[in-house]
């Protein structure tokens, strides 16, 4: 059972009393209305739908753009519905962020835009000093004329040519 909640500007259906989706009004005649948000899960069932759908056609600039990026090869339905899979899980603005990021770079496909999206919300890691007993007789040098030396010595043992 779902109930329709009419507001002055806009419409709210309730089921079990959480509300599962909200619209603004619409007071012109023969206009629809789409929330591409609420096609999410019809695209992963029908990547296709991407294709021509008009609810996407509402989609923010970057997600468009990607999306005409991912179309031009094949398969790239199925991982522009990943990507949008990641709004319902993410969220808009992380993905948005995400998206803009891989498009700026060059490197525009679906798995780019999912691994900046992990890196953006993976927490930063903060190093803490381990405190220790232990202390340094001698500080290490850093010296790399020493694998030159290493790499001449062994070429000189060592002829694989013969």
């Amino acid at each position: 059972m779902i109930s329709l909640r009419v507001y002055p500007w806009e419409l709210v259906l309730v089921a079990e009393g959480e509300e599962v989706a909200r619209h603004r009004r619409c007071f012109e005649r023969y206009q629809t209305v789409y929330d591409w948000q609420h096609y999410i899960g019809v695209v992963q069932r029908k990547p296709g739908a991407l294709r021509n759908g008009a609810p996407f056609s509402e989609m923010p600039e970057h997600l468009q753009t990607l999306q005409r990026h991912l179309l031009r090869h094949e398969g790239g339905d199925r991982v522009m519905a990943q990507v949008l899979a990641a709004v319902v899980s993410e969220g808009l603005e992380p993905v948005l962020v995400a998206v803009e990021l891989a498009l700026e770079s060059g490197n525009i496909s679906g798995d780019h835009v999912l691994n900046v999206l992990a890196r953006l919300q993976s927490p930063v890691v903060t190093l803490t000093p381990v405190e220790t007993s232990l202390t340094l007789s001698e500080e290490p040098l850093a010296n790399v004329h020493r694998y030159d030396h290493l790499r001449t010595h062994v070429q000189a043992e060592v002829n694989h040519v013969e």
